[in-house]
C-alpha cells in the first residue's frame, strides 16, 4: 500500500475484494479514506406491537423535546397511533376507528396491499397531532387531536380546504424555520397530477393554500415527482422532481429544480423569478433534459450546495451503452455542466406500474469542509459503498465508512423473503448524539398487488434509540 496526501489528511491505498468495485478515472488515485471509527451503540431497545409482514408500507416517527409519537398499522392492518415521554420504556397505544370513505372501498384506516400508502405525522406550535396517510389517488384522510399532545383525542377531519381533495397522494407533513406547520399532497393521479401545498394557522386552527395555485401543474397530461422543499445552509428551501407523462415509471424524465426564500416566491437556479404554476413547458427549471426512459425514475436525485451556495445534483440515468451510471450537474457559467462518475457495467432497466424493488440507490450527496464530495451508493452488483469526488467532482476514490447501523440488523422471521424496514425520526434534532430508528420485517413491494397465501406470521415491530450518528 501507499501512502498519498489529500489537503493534509494522510490515507491509504487500498484495493477491495470480493464486490465488484467501481471504475475510477485513471487520471485520479484511486484513494479510500478510513472514517470506521465513528461508533454507534444500541442505547434501549422498545418492543412496541406484532405488524403486518406481507407488504411493505412506511410507518411515521416523531420525536418533539420530551414527547415521542408513532404511527403504524398493525398484525390486522389496523391504524396504530402511539406516544410515550423519552424517560418511559413503553408506548400506550391507541387504535384508530375505521371511518367509512366514499372514493373506494374499505375505510380510512384499515390497510389495503398498497405500497404508496405510508403513514405521516406532523406536530403545529401549539402542540396539536396531525396525521395523514393510507392514501393512493383517495379522497383525503386527516386526522387532527383536540388536545395538545395527547393522541388519544385523534379524530378525522372530513377536509382541510375543501376543493382538490378527492384524488390525494403522497402526504407530507413538513415545519418551516418559522415552525409554521406545512402539508404538501399531489392532487390527482400519476402522470396526470399537482403538487398542493396548504399552510396551518394555529390561531384559528383552519388550513389555507400555501399559494394560490399548485406549485407543480401537469396541466392533465403529466405530473411531478417532487422532493420536499428542503431548507439548507444559504437559509433557502431547495425542492426538485422529474416529470411523467403516464403511471409507466420509465416515462420519467427532465430532472429540474427550484428555489425560495420562504415556500411562496419560487426562482431558478439563476434566480430568475419563476411564475407559479411551474408547468413541464418551462424550462428554465430544468437541471438535464433526461428523455423518457433515460434512466432517471422517482427522486433517484440528491442536492447540496457548493461553497458559493450554488445546488450541485448527483443522479442516475443512462450512459450511450445503455448502463445505468451515476452523474453530476453543477451550475458552471449560468449553464449546467454535466459530468459523469461511474463507469458501471450494468443496465438496471425499470419499467411498469405500482411500486417496484430498487435495484440503484443514490445515498447521500455531501461537501465535505476540505471541498471534496462525498456520495452514497447501493448497487445490486457492486454493492454498498461512499464515492469521493474531487473539486471538480471527478471521481477519486471511496470513503471507507462505518458500516451502517441497519446493515447490521439481522431478519428474525423465517419466512423466505423477509426484509427489513426502517423509519427514521422525523422530528426535531434536540440532540445530535441520540437517534431513534423503527424496525420490522416484511416481504418486498409486489407491484401493489395482492399475494397469494400463505402470508408470513406478523413481525415485531422496534424501537431502537442509538448514541452517536447513524447512516441510515
Amino acid at each position: 500500500m501507499k501512502e498519498v496526501l489529500l489537503l493534509s489528511l494522510t490515507v491509504l491505498l487500498l484495493f477491495r475484494q470480493g464486490v465488484a468495485q467501481p471504475s475510477f478515472d485513471h487520471h485520479h488515485e484511486s484513494i479510500i479514506i478510513d472514517e470506521r471509527d465513528q461508533k454507534v451503540s444500541v442505547e434501549k431497545i422498545i418492543k412496541i406491537d406484532q405488524v403486518w409482514a406481507g407488504h411493505p408500507v412506511g410507518f411515521s416517527l416523531l420525536t418533539d423535546d420530551d414527547q415521542q409519537y408513532i404511527a403504524y398499522y398493525n398484525d390486522e392492518r389496523h391504524l396504530i397511533v402511539g406516544q410515550r415521554h423519552l424517560h418511559q420504556d413503553t408506548f400506550a397505544l391507541h387504535k384508530i376507528p375505521p371511518y367509512p370513505r366514499e372514493s373506494r372501498e374499505g375505510t380510512s384506516t384499515i390497510l389495503g396491499w398498497d405500497s404508496h400508502n405510508y403513514l405521516t405525522l406532523g406536530l403545529d406550535k401549539e402542540g396539536y397531532i396531525h396525521l395523514s396517510g393510507n392514501m393512493h389517488v383517495n379522497g383525503l384522510t386527516y386526522f387532527r387531536s383536540t388536545v395538545p399532545n395527547d393522541i388519544t383525542t385523534l379524530i378525522q377531519v372530513d377536509k382541510m380546504v375543501g376543493s382538490e381533495e378527492n384524488r390525494c397522494t403522497y402526504p407530507v407533513f413538513m415545519n418551516t424555520a418559522e415552525n409554521e406547520l406545512i402539508f404538501r399532497y399531489r392532487d390527482g393521479g400519476s402522470g396526470n397530477g399537482n403538487d398542493i401545498y396548504n399552510r396551518y394557522d394555529s390561531n384559528t386552527q383552519q388550513w389555507t393554500r400555501l399559494v394560490d395555485t399548485p406549485l407543480t401543474d401537469g396541466q392533465d397530461s403529466v405530473n411531478a415527482y417532487s422532493s420536499r422543499p428542503n431548507l439548507l445552509e444559504d437559509g433557502w428551501y431547495h425542492m426538485y422532481w422529474v416529470w411523467r407523462d403516464t403511471p409507466d415509471c420509465s416515462t420519467n424524465h427532465d430532472l429540474s429544480y427550484i428555489k425560495s426564500p420562504d415556500m411562496v416566491n419560487w426562482y431558478n437556479a439563476l434566480g430568475q423569478p419563476i411564475e407559479l404554476p411551474v408547468t413541464v413547458d418551462n424550462k428554465s427549471v430544468v437541471v438535464d433534459p433526461i428523455p423518457i426512459q433515460g434512466g432517471i425514475i422517482n427522486l433517484a436525485a440528491k442536492l447540496c450546495l457548493d461553497e458559493n451556495n450554488k445546488p450541485i445534483f448527483a443522479y442516475h440515468k443512462y450512459d450511450s451503452a445503455g448502463n445505468l451510471q451515476f452523474y453530476t450537474a453543477q451550475l458552471i457559467s449560468e449553464v449546467w455542466q454535466i459530468k459523469q462518475v461511474t463507469n458501471w457495467d450494468y443496465r438496471w432497466y425499470f419499467s411498469g406500474y405500482g411500486s417496484i424493488n430498487k435495484e440503484v440507490f443514490i445515498g447521500p450527496f455531501n461537501r465535505r469542509k476540505d471541498g471534496f464530495y462525498e456520495l452514497g451508493y447501493s448497487h445490486i452488483k457492486y454493492g454498498d459503498g461512499t464515492l469521493l469526488l474531487d473539486e471538480n467532482l471527478d471521481l477519486c476514490g471511496e470513503v471507507l465508512k462505518p458500516q451502517a447501523f441497519t446493515a447490521t440488523m439481522e431478519v428474525e422471521g423465517d419466512f423466505p423473503g423477509l426484509t427489513i424496514q426502517t423509519a427514521s425520526d422525523q422530528g426535531k434534532d434536540t440532540d445530535k448524539q441520540v437517534q431513534y430508528v423503527l424496525k420490522w420485517e416484511t416481504l418486498p413491494r409486489n407491484r401493489d398487488k395482492p399475494r397469494p397465501k400463505p402470508w408470513p406470521e406478523p413481525s415485531q415491530l422496534y424501537l431502537y434509540e442509538l448514541q452517536g450518528s447513524p447512516d441510515n
